[in-house]
Formats: C-alpha cells, sequence, structure tokens
C-alpha cells in the first residue's frame, strides 16, 4: 500500500501544478463523510465545492450509474438520448424555462450562454453584443468565462482576452444601469457571489436588475452554478427573489458529482440556436443523465430542501453565537447550506487546523470560511463542524 508521501510524489512529478492541494490523498466516502489513505475520517463540508448535493456515495445516484452504465455509457448527440430527455423533461417541469442544452460543467454552460446571448442578438438587436458583469463575480476558466469573470487576478498571463464585457460592482443597480450602452445585449449575475466570500446582495437586486433588463430590452442570465439545484433551500436561488431570467446556467450539484452542466433558456432565446450553432461530444451523455435524473428526483421528492432549509438556518445560527464569542469573526452571513464566516484574520491557517481534527472546509477570497456540505447534513454534523471550528478559533 503507498503512504500519503508516495502518493503526493508521484502527483507532483505528473499533474500540472493548476491546484495548491491539501498534503492529504482521499480515497473513499460515504454520506457527509470522506477517508484518506491512511483511514483517517472527515467531516466534509465542502463536498466537492457544493457539488456533492446529497454526499458521498449516495445509493441511488449509484444504482442509476450502475444499471445505466450495463446498458449504454454513450452515443453521439447525433442521434437521440432516452436518459438526456427524461433529464430535460424533469428539469423544464419543474423550472420557469422551456429548452435546455446540456454540456459537462459550468464553465461550458456559462461558455453556452455567452454565446446563446450572442447569437440571439445578432438576429433581434443589431450592433449589440456586449455583456454587463460584476465585480468579484466567477464564471469559469475558458477565455471568454474568466473575461466575464470580473477579477483582474484570473486574467494575467492570458491577454488579449475576448472583448465584449463590461464590469459594474455587484448589488449596485445605478451603477449597472449608468453602464449599459447601445452595444449592451444582456446581464450575467450570480444571485450569491460564492467564490468571492458567499456574498449575498440586498433583497430586490435580481429584481431590479429584471426590471432594468426589460425596461431596456436585455437578456438577464443567472448563474446558478453555485446556487443551482437546492443549494440555498429552493431549486434556483434567483426564487428568492422571485426573479425569472431569460437563461440560467446549472452544473455542480446536478450530476451528484458526475460531470454534468446545463443552460436553461425561455423558448424565443433558445430558438437562436439551430443545428451547427453550438454542440459538445460529451453533453448529456447517459451516464451523466442517469445520475442527474436520481440526484434532481431526490432532491424533489425526498424532502431536501426543505432540510436544506432548516439545518441552514440552525447551521446560521450557531455560527452566529460563534461570532459573538469570538472577536476575529467579523460577520457570518448564509442562506439554506452556503455558508460563510468572514475574519479579520486570514483563514488559510484555520482551514489547515480544522482538518487536522476531522473537519474539511475552505477558505476563499483570503479570509472568508466557507461552508457547502452536502444538503444531507444534519443539526448533529452542524454541532459537531462547530464544536471543531469554536476549539480553533480558541487556539489561537
Amino acid at each position: 500500500m503507498m503512504t500519503t508521501n508516495e502518493w503526493i510524489d508521484l502527483s507532483d512529478r505528473y499533474i500540472m501544478s493548476t491546484y495548491k492541494r491539501f498534503p492529504v490523498v482521499l480515497t473513499r466516502g460515504l454520506g457527509v463523510h470522506v477517508w484518506d489513505s491512511e483511514g483517517r475520517c472527515y467531516l466534509d463540508l465542502v463536498a466537492g465545492i457544493a457539488v456533492c448535493a446529497l454526499g458521498h456515495a449516495h445509493p441511488g445516484v449509484v444504482a442509476a450509474l450502475k444499471e445505466q452504465a450495463e446498458n449504454l455509457f454513450h452515443v453521439s448527440n447525433l442521434y437521440h438520448i432516452a436518459p438526456q430527455i427524461m433529464l430535460a423533461r424533469l428539469l423544464i417541469e419543474n423550472s420557469p424555462f422551456d429548452k435546455v442544452f446540456f454540456c459537462n460543467s459550468g464553465a461550458e454552460a456559462n461558455e453556452a450562454a455567452i454565446k446563446l446571448a450572442r447569437k440571439y442578438a445578432s438576429e433581434h438587436m443589431p450592433g449589440k453584443y456586449e455583456l454587463i458583469t460584476m465585480q468579484d463575480s466567477f464564471h469559469g476558466r475558458t477565455l471568454a468565462t474568466v473575461t466575464a469573470t470580473a477579477q483582474e487576478r484570473f486574467h494575467v498571463g492570458f491577454a488579449p482576452l475576448p472583448e465584449g464585457f463590461r464590469y459594474v460592482p455587484y448589488n449596485d443597480l445605478p451603477a449597472l444601469e449608468a453602464a449599459i450602452t447601445e452595444k449592451t445585449c444582456g446581464v450575467l449575475v450570480e444571485p450569491i457571489l460564492g467564490e468571492s466570500g458567499v456574498v449575498i446582495p440586498s433583497q430586490g437586486y435580481l429584481r431590479g436588475i429584471r426590471r432594468i433588463c426589460d425596461e431596456k430590452g436585455l437578456l438577464m442570465i443567472a448563474d446558478e452554478v453555485q446556487t443551482g439545484i437546492g443549494r440555498t433551500g429552493t431549486l434556483f436561488a434567483c426564487e428568492w427573489d422571485e426573479v425569472i431570467p431569460d437563461m440560467v446556467t446549472l452544473a455542480k450539484a446536478l450530476g451528484n458529482g458526475f460531470p454534468i452542466g446545463a443552460l436553461l433558456a425561455k423558448e424565443k432565446i433558445a430558438a437562436a440556436f439551430v443545428p451547427g450553432s453550438h454542440g459538445s461530444t460529451f453533453g448529456g451523455n447517459p451516464l451523466a443523465c442517469a445520475a442527474a435524473m436520481a440526484t434532481l428526483e431526490t432532491i424533489l421528492e425526498e424532502g431536501i430542501l426543505e432540510n436544506c432549509r432548516k439545518v441552514g438556518e440552525y447551521f446560521l445560527s450557531r455560527l452566529a453565537a460563534l461570532k459573538e464569542k469570538h472577536p476575529r469573526i467579523r460577520e457570518v452571513r448564509g442562506r439554506g447550506l452556503i455558508l460563510a464566516v468572514e475574519l479579520t484574520v486570514p483563514g488559510a491557517e484555520y482551514v489547515s487546523k480544522c482538518m487536522g481534527k476531522g473537519l474539511l472546509i475552505n477558505c476563499t477570497n483570503g479570509n472568508v470560511l466557507r461552508f457547502v456540505p452536502p444538503l444531507i447534513l444534519t443539526k448533529q454534523d452542524v454541532d459537531k463542524a462547530v464544536g471543531i471550528l469554536d476549539e480553533v478559533l480558541e487556539e489561537k
């Protein structure tokens, strides 16, 4: 059996250094727990970064994958694919949208949304092609989506970036309205800024964007890659503001860890995509769609959304109590089971100390501890996590 250091040496030898990895090798998961190569158990509040909504090795998803794998792994999108059709129907029947395009990731879903916006604009808004995105947003790592990501640190070394994007501060409707030009075709926004520290906008912000888009004849695109599929306690985070965008992008939790992304759109917008406009070899493949079907059915039918809301409220209250005890906590915030503790000091050391005590969390934006656990989390799990975090904060 290989040691942890031997695994890491092999990783360093053969894999490109695009990630700053922790010195552990995770080998197994079940529910809200994972185990490393040395047998240590961790309570996992990262969940693949908001991916494993039903936890690890969920029996329904495992069974769906096994059954599908015994029948059909992959065929081309040159043919109709039954699991893809069934998943599309399930998504559309449980959303305000009309059509879906399947891909493999959140970046691909956002790339598809950008292309669809431009294609629609080319046919219905002559001369318009620019999208307005928000400072501190995160939309992906392709050239177009990293450009849409209005953070300069992600742009360094990749110039020249594609044109057609303008940036405004998040949660600032006057700035958004002022940035609209004769070239603007739409607005791309996250309902909650996930990668920048779980920043929740003022109530009415998304409604304000919808109003501005309606008044100016622009498209509203919601990036729900991190917030969609139940993360906030509703299937879509936009539901909190009772807003229906023209398009929404999904990925992460959709396949509970099996790679799949989706772009959902209203009929009149979707019609701009015709054969040859866009495509994906693996998008909507039978295995991915089987995993997503099992995931989505479980979330919709087995009380997962209610659990997310209830346990999320409890988690937020426990973190608020922790704030009263520890002055290094500047703010706690969250909605459903996407939560954050903003510190007055850098957070990386706290992540490492929590890991040493059997708790996996992550730090984003330098000083924000983020919690995006499986939506099956219990109050007992919350108590354990908060207890460990309390211990770590006491040690400093």
